[in-house]
C-alpha cells in the first residue's frame, strides 16, 4: 500500500491555550505537595496562595545544599567506580601472573 492509497485523517483543532487568569487560578488551586511548586522561586509569592507563602528561603536553601551535597557524592561515586574496575583489572591480571608463575614452579619439580 502506497502513500497515495491511505486515507487522510481529519485532527481535531487544537484547543486555546488557557488564559492568565486561567493559569494563575491552577497554580492558586495547586496542592501544598505539588512537585512543581515544592520550592518556591523568588518573586513569585503574589501569585500563590498564603499557605504556599510559608516555604522559608532557609527551607529553599537546605533543599540546596542537600542536592549539591547529593551531586558531588553521585560524582565521588562514579569517581570511585571506575578506579575500583581498574583495581579489579589490575587483580584479574596478576592472579593470571600468579597461575603462570605456579604453572612454571610444577613443570620445573616434575623435570628434576
Amino acid at each position: 500500500m502506497t502513500s497515495k492509497n491511505k486515507k487522510r485523517v481529519i485532527l481535531p483543532t487544537r484547543p486555546e491555550p488557557p488564559t492568565i487568569e486561567q493559569i494563575l487560578e491552577d497554580v492558586r488551586s495547586a496542592r501544598q505537595s505539588d512537585p512543581v511548586f515544592a520550592s518556591l522561586a523568588e518573586g513569585c509569592e503574589e501569585f500563590l496562595a498564603p499557605v504556599r507563602a510559608e516555604v522559608s528561603m532557609a527551607d529553599v536553601e537546605t533543599q540546596y545544599q542537600q542536592s549539591k551535597a547529593y551531586v558531588e557524592l553521585n560524582k565521588r561515586l562514579q569517581e570511585e567506580l571506575s578506579e575500583l574496575a581498574s583495581q579489579c583489572e589490575e587483580l584479574k591480571k596478576a592472579g593470571e601472573q600468579l597461575d603462570i608463575s605456579i604453572s612454571e614452579i610444577k613443570d620445573k619439580n616434575f623435570q628434576n
